[in-house]
């Protein structure tokens, strides 16, 4: 593929998992006005905070106790965005189809990685990561498991940038009657390359990145962490099972442990990029949990981190993102090289 020919010119490429384009801009980096600037994340935080209300011990804000835990704990969100068992109910307009609402029944939970404050996966044990993983295999399993749940999604929001409002360690899981916007649009691209092609799009993607290796970040035995050819934020990553797997339950004692260990490893990266405790929105695509056997799905994950080119310049999705197609700057290629590049050792840790 001669992609040299464009990494110089303005170009698009094309999402195949949610079939849109990004627009790529190369020779904007040369532009004089860098970005806004924000406080870089601190690592200063306690062992423990009496005022945290996912420390263990502590008083949640919706007036529940925490137990003193010593792992990984998950309880139902105090405040959650979705309620459990609604009766069905659909409201709409009438015959043109312009207004409609159905009620949305689900289950909201809370996810602390550590009983930690202090921690991020970046600085856990890998031991410590691989329960958080047990926990999500375990909620995928039971939740997926109710008639009224379709759909599990596992995610977490890392720093102020990207509305956390606690830095304790800390993801969420929510569970949904139907299968969401972009889980849904790549569940039609899967089906669709499958029957094309007999073959699943993320594992020939997959060896399209092994054997080119411009934007692979690191890998182990059985995952893969790559910036995607068509990745919308500065420094996107997608992480890939080698194995065509469709769900986290479904991975195995050495497949959980190499995930721990690419998980560590890439957000190490994150944060030795700019030397700060680096913020995104991560989170897990799989099969969905309705009646089908969705042999098509292959387990992976999205990182989305907002920061552009220091700790203190974000990128901000507006104007022509926001009315037209998201637009980049620096290549995913480069992007890749730079996250290649980092060392695997916190930088808290370097002397």
């Amino acid at each position: 593929m001669e992609l040299n020919k464009l990494q110089s010119k303005s170009h698009r490429r094309y999402n195949p998992l949610t079939r849109d384009w990004i627009l790529v801009s190369p020779n904007r980096t040369d532009r004089p006005w860098q970005g806004q600037t924000e406080k870089p994340a601190q690592l200063s935080s306690p062992a423990y905070d009496p005022g945290c209300y996912l420390c263990p011990g502590n008083l949640r804000a919706g007036g529940m106790r925490n137990p003193q835990y010593s792992s990984a704990y998950v309880f139902d969100n105090d405040f959650a965005a979705l309620q459990p068992d609604l009766p069905s109910l659909t409201v709409e307009d009438g015959s043109k189809n312009l207004l409609i609402a159905n009620a949305e029944s689900g289950i909201c939970r809370v996810l602390c990685f550590s009983p930690r404050h202090d921690l991020t996966l970046a600085q856990m044990a890998l031991d410590e990561i691989s329960a958080v993983i047990d926990v999500w295999a375990e909620q995928y399993r039971s939740l997926g498991d109710l008639a009224s749940i379709n759909h599990v999604q596992i995610f977490e929001n890392r720093g102020a940038m990207m509305g956390c409002s606690n830095s304790h360690p800390h993801g969420q899981i929510w569970a949904t009657q139907t299968i969401p916007n972009e889980p849904r649009k790549e569940q039609a691209s899967l089906e669709d390359y499958w029957r094309e092609h007999r073959s699943c799009l993320l594992c020939d993607y997959s060896a399209l990145e092994l054997a080119s290796g411009e934007r692979v970040v690191c890998q182990n035995d059985f995952f893969l962490a790559v910036v995607p050819f068509w990745a919308t934020w500065p420094f996107e990553t997608l992480l890939l099972s080698k194995r065509h797997l469709t769900d986290i339950d479904t991975l195995d004692a050495s497949e959980r442990a190499a995930l721990a260990d690419i998980l560590k490893r890439l957000t190490t990266r994150y944060d030795n990029l700019f030397q700060t405790s680096f913020p995104y929105s991560m989170g897990f695509h799989q099969r969905p949990t309705d009646v089908g056997e969705h042999s098509e799905w292959h387990f992976h994950g999205h990182f989305f981190p907002p920061l552009l080119r220091s700790a203190t310049v974000r990128k901000f999705m507006v104007g022509f993102e926001l009315l037209a197609s998201p637009q980049r700057d620096i290549s995913p290629e480069l992007a890749a090289e730079r996250l290649r590049e980092m060392p695997e050792q916190h930088y808290s840790l370097q002397i």
